[in-house]
């Protein structure tokens, strides 16, 4: 199953990138094996700002057609990382194609963009900076191909 983290804004060099990065390539070495990835990022821009209409109108035509569209947003379900982890095996063993993970902008997800959503996951109920979300999201993707490897899971 490919992986897409479609997001709004460009993600300039820095720590945000860098961690990314690593939890990307980590994931690829993982999730391989278990016929997950690669990891695709999207990146858009709304360069007339349009705001969240516009930036959903980008973000649509970023997601694969077919692909489970999972919104990142702080009125979404929180999850422990086995149970995400789960939810992405079962994804997959379902034989869907794609899954998208879409990150909006500062000002969110377009509510239609999560309306439409198969699922919607929160990191908590503070909103977080969406570069962050990016780490986060990279972060729980390797984390969850771990644990469907088998390999150790720590709670924090």
């Amino acid at each position: 199953m490919r992986v897409h983290i479609c997001a709004v804004g460009r993600l300039r060099a820095g720590p945000e990138k860098d961690l990314i990065d690593d939890y990307l390539t980590r994931f690829d070495r993982t999730g391989r094996a278990l016929g997950l990835g690669p990891i695709q990022i999207v990146e858009v821009e709304d360069k007339k700002n349009g705001g969240m209409p516009a930036e959903a109108a980008l973000l649509r035509r970023a997601i694969p057609d077919g692909a489970v569209i999972c919104v990142l947003d702080e009125r979404g379900r929180v999850e422990t990382s086995p149970d995400f982890a789960n939810r992405l095996g079962a994804w997959r063993d379902q034989g869907r194609g794609d899954v998208a993970f879409v990150i909006g902008g500062a000002d969110g997800i377009a509510k239609e963009m999560r309306q439409d959503a198969d699922h919607a996951l929160s990191f908590g109920k503070m909103v977080w900076p969406h570069m962050l979300v990016r780490v986060m999201v990279a972060e729980q993707l390797y984390r969850a191909a771990s644990i469907l490897a088998g390999g150790p899971y720590h709670r924090v």
